[in-house]
């Protein structure tokens, strides 16, 4: 089963595998932040609960290797900067992202996705790097193209954003392939 490492670092995020007893400051900066939630596929956390239940589906993820989502800290502070997930799934691996409000548009997330596209492409058997934002999420949409990714296109009624409505919303898709 491929696997990534579970800690690593760049210049400024460390990141460690996302465990309950982050929760507090998960709930605190991020899941609670309506503004965090408004374009992901989940409503903001009402109750540290719900965050620690998000979490110990987290630590059950890279228990059983469906998923590796890692939280990001800050290595000069030690402050939460938001949370990184990938999934391996045949020869491709999607990855989703989020960042704590107050730290958008410093290029954190671009410096913490380099070397887990770097990484997904280094493995003889991964192929395709990929991901999907909604299609007003224009931030998200740089921060794929600046790690490398071209959009490939609009994914129609793909997914339900609940926060911007019930219905399936159209979403950009982009990635990144190992040339043949």
């Amino acid at each position: 089963m491929l696997r990534p490492e579970k800690t690593w670092e760049t210049e400024r995020p460390l990141a460690r595998p996302a465990v309950s007893a982050d929760a507090d400051v998960l709930f605190e900066q991020y899941a609670s932040d309506a503004v965090v939630a408004k374009f992901m596929t989940w409503r903001p956390h009402r109750s540290i609960d719900e965050t620690v239940e998000f979490l110990r589906r987290c630590e059950r993820a890279w228990s059983e290797g469906t998923a590796f989502p890692w939280c990001l800290w800050l290595k000069g502070t030690g402050g939460l900067a938001g949370l990184l997930e990938i999934r391996v799934c045949g020869s491709s691996v999607d990855l989703g992202y989020a960042l704590v409000r107050h730290r958008w548009r410093q290029g954190l997330m671009t410096e913490a996705l380099r070397p887990i596209v770097r990484w997904a492409l280094d493995q003889s058997q991964i192929y395709r790097i990929w991901a999907t934002c909604d299609i007003e999420n224009l931030a998200s949409a740089r921060v794929l193209e600046r790690v490398g990714m071209e959009r490939e296109g609009v994914l129609r009624r793909w997914i339900v954003h609940p926060n911007m409505g019930e219905v399936p919303r159209d979403s950009l898709c982009y990635s990144i392939v190992k040339s043949a």
